[in-house]
């Protein structure tokens, strides 16, 4: 029993990172470092490329915007600029639409000035303290939320 404790302490010591061991690490560090750097940096970097892709697509998908945009939509209000976005596309083919009656091109007039306020609340809202830029971007998600529910009853959906 006294061997195994002593054995097993002995490994304990043995395993610890000590100021010599990570003098050598680095002096070999030194030398392999140089050799093997050309050879694994490209395939490092195609990879990391790979994942900022695959995280950026997701990310477009998510938000509903091609990947081409996303750059626009970034920022603690960039899912309510893409709802936004998308609601004015919406309000531009509900107004260009062949059967489109005068009501509904006075709605879209009106869901027009609606959605400017809200993009420029947004924007505003990304300087506020935490707490009021939370609130403002509720208050405008709820009016989005009603504008676009009447926007998909006109457009019949």
């Amino acid at each position: 029993m006294a061997l195994r404790k002593r054995k097993a302490a002995e490994g304990a010591t043995e395993a610890r990172f000590t100021p010599k061991k990570a003098k050598n690490a680095l002096a070999v560090a030194k030398i392999i470092g140089p050799a093997v750097i050309p050879v694994v940096a490209p395939h490092v970097l195609r990879a990391l490329g790979e994942v900022r892709d695959r995280y950026d697509r997701a990310k477009a998908r998510r938000l509903g915007v091609p990947i081409d945009e996303l750059s626009r939509f970034s920022g603690r209000g960039g899912a309510l600029h893409a709802r936004i976005s998308g609601a004015a596309d919406a309000v531009i083919e509900l107004r260009e639409r062949p059967d489109a009656t005068a009501d509904d091109k006075a709605f879209a007039d009106r869901s027009d000035t609606t959605l400017r306020q809200l993009a420029a609340a947004v924007r505003a809202a990304e300087r506020m303290p935490s707490a009021r830029r939370k609130a403002a971007h509720r208050a405008a998600s709820t009016e989005l939320d009603q504008l676009e529910e009447r926007l998909l009853h006109r457009l019949g959906v």
